[in-house]
This record gives structure tokens, C-alpha cells and sequence, in this order.
């Protein structure tokens, strides 16, 4: 695969040669060999600029992408003038974050290119009275009853493990996080060598697999559990009960990404599929999950610990809130991840029609945490496709603490979306383990790419809140966004979303069907409802 991707440089590199042979016997003049010659020099130079991966996989022949990507605003406008393009949104924010990562200017002329009369376009509404704000460090505390609470930044780095991405590419994000003082959360996958490298902040996710912390078998294991909980770095534990890109689906590492140091990280054997099962073991009602958490905090010595999940079958959250009155065992947080999220591969059934968007997800969480009378001690985390400062002042007003973001971080770090990720050919060295390929990742530059990125995300959201009137994130609420909903009407979200009042479901008065119908189903003692 070496000899394909550097094709273009042999062949001009032999090409020379065979050039320079010729004029040396004075068959051609010394001016044929001339420009190959200065190919061949921009090709190694390509092979040992650190600044575009692209270039360092594929010299030469990865120039094409940047003049192609540089004329593409041109071609739109000569010979697709007045088309609509679909999937230019999500290039935008590729864009914008390459900006953001690269220190670039990233204003634009001449005013939006979005639709403004079409239906669901949204905005944030501004203050006549404008706020200055002192900083752009927005952050919340977790666990704050706890013996190790957690300041947490409201923008983060997503879950994503080593394996799926490689070594430098966990170490450009821890690195990252750490100048830039957020959170970097492990993924299943565990903690590497590399998470620790940096000394950035770390979420320990501990998912079905239980890697980092298992016995032979696949069970939970207390003594390994307790080694790597009690690392300073590690600021708070997160089960993970399933993730918006496949729900009700194990994650899968094809065993041609297993290299020795994955599976001494995992503490998996090499030659074989790594499948994580779609349960856990070591809990099968809401009841064992609750003890479960309140397991791992004790062997963590006190540190925030909480869940994560897609919310799927409404009952079973419900059962979930109604284990925490019964038992009194409270998570100290809940990240919801939207089912337009993920950025591991899955399949398209899994990927398209599984799992609550993070919307719908998002306020039944809320509205369930208030509705029990909770919400003031469960901080709400989330995350699905949220890259812009505008996605997270949306996502914050919804009602979560804090937001996370996958693709943002992986943008930063070089991705181009070549949607090879499963398939160890990335072209980036994002998610490869293979070295040569993830020797293209230049670590010391992308970290501080990742910390740029993330600096500018908090300041463009800064101005957002000063622009609304607002003295921090937390005071940001659904009637702060403003939806189009048909040519001649908008809504404010608070108007066209359905919230519970304090204690409304302590009380019986469930205001709402979903509520109405489900929750008399749920039981704590079990996933499945009272029918």
C-alpha cells in the first residue's frame, strides 16, 4: 500500500532518472530532466512538510484535493448557479473548523448563505442591551457534593478510543485539552499509554467490554477497576449503556486494527474481532445499574460518575428515574448522545433509523430529572453533531451543562470525512494503526490545532451570549432560539417544546402523553414495563 499511495513520486523519480541517463549520453538536452527534477523536490518535500497529513500520505497527488477544494466555490457558482446544493452544510462546518484550527479568519461577506425563509431556520435572539463578559472559560461544576468534584469546560472532546483512532491522534487531542484545560473522554476503548502522555484531563468511559478493567472472561474486575481510577487525570467515570452512531449495537474493532499495544490496553487477545456485547454483565435492571454507579464511586475514591446513553424506549429511562427515588443513589451526570451522532462505523439501519435524535433525547432527560424533582443534581451532558459555537448555545438552551463534540475534534485534527475510517486506509492518520499512515498526524501541530479550535468555539460562543443579553451559559433557555416554522410564522423553542414543571411527575400531573402513558409502565426492578 506504500508503493500506491507514493506511485506518483516513483514514477517521477524514475522518470528523472531515466531523463538524466539520457542526457547524460547526450541523447536529450539537460532541460528535459528539469521539471521532472523539481517534481521529485516537491515530493519529498511533501513527504516531510508536517503541516497536511494529505500530503505526507499521498506526495504529489494530493495536491489535486487543495486546488480542487480551493475552485469549488467557483464551480458552484458558473455551473450550478441557483441549485441548491444539500450537503453543503456540513462542509461549512468543516470548513469553519479548519478556519477555527488553522488561527484563520473565518468572517464571511456579504451575510448568510442559509435560507432564511426556510422552514426550521433558527437563530438566537439579541439584546438591546449587550453583556461584556470576562472570559470565554465557560464551565460547570459535577459532583460538587462529591469528595472530587469536577470543573468541567461546556465544550469537550467526545468519546472516541484508541484503536479507532490512532496513537498520535489520541495524543494530539490529549495534548490539546490539556493547554487548552477540557475534557478528553477515552472512549471504550479505555486508557493508552498515549492518554496519559499529555497529562490532559480524562473521562473514563467504561462501556459492556469493561477494557482497562476486566477479567479473562469479559467481567468487571474491582482490582483493575481501582488502579487506573485512582490516576489523578482521571476526573470522572462514565458507563456507557449505548451511543447514538449504533444503540442496542456492540462496538465492533475488526481485529486487523489490533495491534499488540490495543490489546494490552483493552487486555483483549490479538488475531480476533474485538465485539463489545450489547449488554452488560454486571447489571440487568435500573436498580443494578444505580448500584453499580455508586460502586464505582466508592472504588474511585469519590469521583463523579455517571452515564451515558441514547435514549431509546422511553420506559426504560423512566425506570431509570424511578430507581434513583427508590434507592436514593443519584448519577452524578448523564450524557445524552443524539442518534444523528457517532462517528464510529455502523450499520446504515443502525445508523439512520435507531435511537431518539439528541432533541427529543435531550428534553426527556431534562424533563424527567425535573419532573422527579432531581435536575439540580444531575448535571445533562450532550452530544451529536454539535461543531459550531451556534450548536452548543442551541444544544445549552435545550437543557444540558455541557456539550461534547466528536467530528468538531476530528476536523481539527486533519479529517476530510473519507469515510474509510473502518477500513485502516484513513488518509489523514486519524483512524489508522497502521504507522506509516498515522505518521502523516504531525502531533505538536495538531494539538495545537485541537486547542485552537476549541478556543475559538468558546470565544464565538462568548459573543453569542454577549449578543443575547446574558451574564453566562447557564442563563441561556429554549426561549433565547427562534424557529421558522412556515413562510409567515416563527416560534420561540420555549413555545414550541413541551417542558415539565418541578415535581410534576411526584406529583401525577404529567402534563404530557409520553409521560402519561409510559411512566405508570416503568419499574425500577426492571428494563421492561407493566404492561
Amino acid at each position: 500500500m506504500l508503493a500506491s499511495r507514493y506511485m506518483a513520486l516513483w514514477l517521477i523519480l524514475l522518470l528523472t532518472i531515466g531523463l538524466g541517463f539520457m542526457a547524460g549520453n547526450h541523447l536529450i538536452s539537460w532541460w528535459w530532466a528539469f521539471i521532472p527534477l523539481l517534481l521529485c523536490a516537491l515530493g519529498v518535500r511533501d513527504v516531510l512538510q508536517k503541516r497536511h497529513a494529505v500530503l505526507r500520505n499521498y506526495p504529489l497527488i494530493g495536491h489535486f484535493r487543495f486546488i480542487f477544494e480551493s475552485i469549488r466555490p467557483e464551480l458552484r457558482q458558473y455551473f450550478f448557479e441557483g441549485e441548491n446544493d444539500g450537503a453543503p452544510f456540513t462542509r461549512k462546518k468543516r470548513s469553519l473548523v479548519y478556519q477555527r484550527a488553522k488561527s484563520e479568519i473565518d468572517s464571511r461577506p456579504f451575510g448568510t448563505e442559509l435560507d432564511v425563509k426556510e422552514n426550521g431556520y433558527e437563530w438566537i435572539g439579541h439584546s438591546m442591551s449587550p453583556t461584556k463578559l470576562a472570559s470565554h472559560d465557560f464551565r460547570v461544576v459535577v459532583g460538587a457534593d462529591r469528595a472530587q468534584p469536577y470543573s468541567m469546560s461546556v465544550f469537550n472532546v467526545s468519546a472516541m478510543s484508541f484503536g479507532s483512532l490512532s496513537a498520535n491522534a489520541i495524543r494530539a487531542l490529549n495534548q490539546g485539552a490539556k493547554k487548552g484545560n477540557f475534557a478528553h473522554d477515552t472512549g471504550e476503548g479505555s486508557i493508552s499509554a498515549y492518554h496519559r502522555e499529555f497529562g490532559g484531563d480524562l473521562v473514563w468511559q467504561i462501556a459492556s467490554g469493561y477494557f482497562g478493567c476486566r477479567h479473562a472472561d469479559g467481567s468487571f474486575d474491582e482490582q483493575k477497576f481501582v488502579e487506573q481510577a485512582k490516576s489523578p487525570q482521571v476526573k470522572m467515570i462514565e458507563v456507557k449503556l449505548s451511543q447514538g452512531a449504533k444503540p442496542g449495537h456492540g462496538g465492533v474493532l475488526p481485529s486487523a486494527k489490533i495491534t499488540p499495544e490495543i490489546s494490552a490496553t483493552r487486555g483483549i487477545p490479538m488475531g480476533i474481532d474485538c465485539i463489545s456485547p450489547a449488554v452488560h454483565s454486571s447489571f440487568s435492571t435500573p436498580l443494578g445499574l444505580l448500584q453499580f454507579i455508586e460502586k464505582l464511586r466508592t472504588l474511585s475514591g469519590g469521583k463523579p460518575v455517571g452515564m451515558k446513553l441514547c435514549i431509546g424506549h422511553p420506559w426504560e429511562f423512566f425506570g431509570i428515574a424511578k430507581a434513583m427515588l427508590e434507592t436514593g443513589i443519584v448519577p452524578d451526570f448523564i450524557t445524552v448522545d443524539g442518534a444523528e451522532g457517532g462517528t464510529g462505523a455502523a450499520p446504515l439501519e443502525f445508523t439512520d433509523h435507531v435511537g431518539m435524535p439528541l432533541q427529543e433525547g435531550l428534553l426527556m432527560t431534562h424533563n424527567t430529572l425535573v419532573g422527579i424533582g432531581l435536575r439540580d443534581r444531575v448535571k445533562i451532558g450532550a452530544s451529536g453533531k454539535i461543531i459550531t459555537a451556534f450548536d452548543v448555545a442551541r444544544t445549552l438552551a435545550l437543557g444540558a451543562d455541557w456539550c461534547n463534540s466528536a467530528r468538531g475534534f476530528m476536523f481539527a485534527l486533519g479529517c476530510i470525512q473519507s469515510q474509510s475510517c473502518h477500513t485502516d486506509r484513513c488518509p489523514t492518520g486519524v483512524a489508522t494503526q497502521n504507522p506509516v499512515r498515522a505518521r502523516a498526524l504531525v502531533v505538536p501541530d495538531k494539538a495545537e490545532r485541537v486547542f485552537r479550535f476549541h478556543q475559538s468555539t468558546l470565544h464565538a460562543l462568548q459573543e453569542l451570549v454577549q449578543a443575547a443579553g446574558l451574564p453566562h451559559t447557564s442563563a441561556l433557555h429554549p426561549h433565547h432560539i427562534v424557529r421558522r416554522i412556515n413562510d409567515h410564522e416563527v416560534q420561540l423553542l420555549s413555545e414550541m417544546l413541551k417542558y415539565l414543571e418541578p415535581g410534576d411527575l411526584l406529583s401525577g400531573n404529567y402534563r404530557y402523553q409520553v409521560y402519561e402513558k409510559y411512566w405508570p409502565m416503568a419499574r425500577a426492578e426492571s428494563f421492561h414495563p407493566v404492561l
